[in-house]
């Protein structure tokens, strides 16, 4: 046995260790991607109002906001909402603000009109199909997810580039090797050429 070889099965078996979960997840997340049109999804949506304390009111009118969050504001709405606002954009316009807020499997978003005081908050849970489809995605899941899904897919890489070689190895013992791997190769390539326009 050639020396390197004991070193390319390390490389296999603890690529593939490292990648049995995400596998599964981007497998079966594939699955339901490919049929979302036949995946009969009923979103629930929250709609919530409240009116702004009459102090922080007073205090937002005398000093209108026209970019960022003042802290007073950002903790009310975190009291009063089920949000985190931490890396959000605050969109100021005459008085009036938008945040946006996508997530993995819904969305929501709040408006607040400080002239007036009422805020709008509106949320939408897609459920959990739509959740694993959008870290299938990487939409709207921050910088560790989208880190995570580059370095699952190098594993990946690993994992197939080891087998491959491994393949090699013991393909002199098994006829058939070789053209199982052409299968793999020809069938999509043939599928996207005569059914993909």
């Amino acid at each position: 046995m050639r020396p390197w070889f004991g070193t390319l099965r390390q490389w296999h078996w603890i690529s593939s260790a490292l990648c049995l979960v995400g596998m599964l997840l981007f497998a079966a997340t594939g699955i339901t991607l490919n049929h979302a049109a036949q995946i009969e999804v009923k979103p629930l949506v929250i709609n919530h109002q409240a009116h702004l304390p009459a102090a922080l009111q007073a205090e937002l009118q005398a000093q209108p906001p026209t970019q960022g969050m003042p802290l007073a504001l950002r903790q009310w709405l975190q009291s009063e909402l089920p949000i985190r606002l931490d890396g959000r954009d605050a969109e100021w316009s005459d008085g009036e603000l938008y945040i946006g807020l996508p997530r993995p499997g819904g969305d929501a978003w709040l408006s607040l009109d400080i002239n007036v005081g009422v805020l709008e908050f509106e949320s939408t849970d897609r459920g959990w199909i739509a959740y694993l489809n959008d870290l299938h995605k990487g939409r709207n899941t921050g910088a560790a997810w989208s880190w995570f899904i580059d370095v699952f897919a190098g594993l990946c890489v690993i994992f197939s580039l080891s087998g491959l070689l491994l393949l090699q190895r013991y393909a002199s013992n098994r006829r058939s090797t070789w053209p199982v791997v052409l299968l793999g190769l020809v069938l999509p390539a043939l599928l996207a050429l005569l059914f993909i326009h």
